[in-house]
């Protein structure tokens, strides 16, 4: 991509970000509290998909930012994996084990259909 069709695809996303910027420092330079900003940050970034365009931002970066995203990402996917043992773990111990294999048989046919639908879309391209 050259740098025209670069700013016109995230031309929107790299406006948000600067005018989110700008109201954070504005309301911390007000004295905002700053959990209450964090909380109007996050619900914003979630609903209007800011984090992924700054991620995608942010993996336009040459050999460096694809690298960065990854570091980013695996940990998360860590801890979400190491919180479904933990609460695994519990719910057998405490007698949930039929709800559990019930909610991994639809576990792993979710998985199951991501997958096929990502071979599918790498052999029916829209393009």
């Amino acid at each position: 991509m050259n740098k025209i069709k670069i700013w016109k695809f995230y031309k929107f996303k790299i406006l948000l970000w600067l005018l989110v910027l700008g109201v954070i420092l504005a309301a911390i330079y007000f004295g905002i509290d700053k959990k209450f900003i964090l909380f109007v940050t996050f619900a914003f970034g979630v609903f209007t998909q800011l984090f992924t365009g700054l991620g995608s931002i942010i993996a336009l970066i040459p050999i460096i930012g694809p690298l960065i995203i990854k570091v980013i990402t695996i940990p998360g996917f860590f801890l979400l994996n190491a919180m479904g043992t933990i609460i695994s773990g519990i719910a057998i111990k405490k007698g949930y084990t039929s709800q559990l294999a019930k909610g991994r048989v639809v576990t792993l046919g979710l998985m199951i259909g991501i997958i096929i639908g990502y071979i599918i879309g790498n052999l029916i391209p829209l393009k």
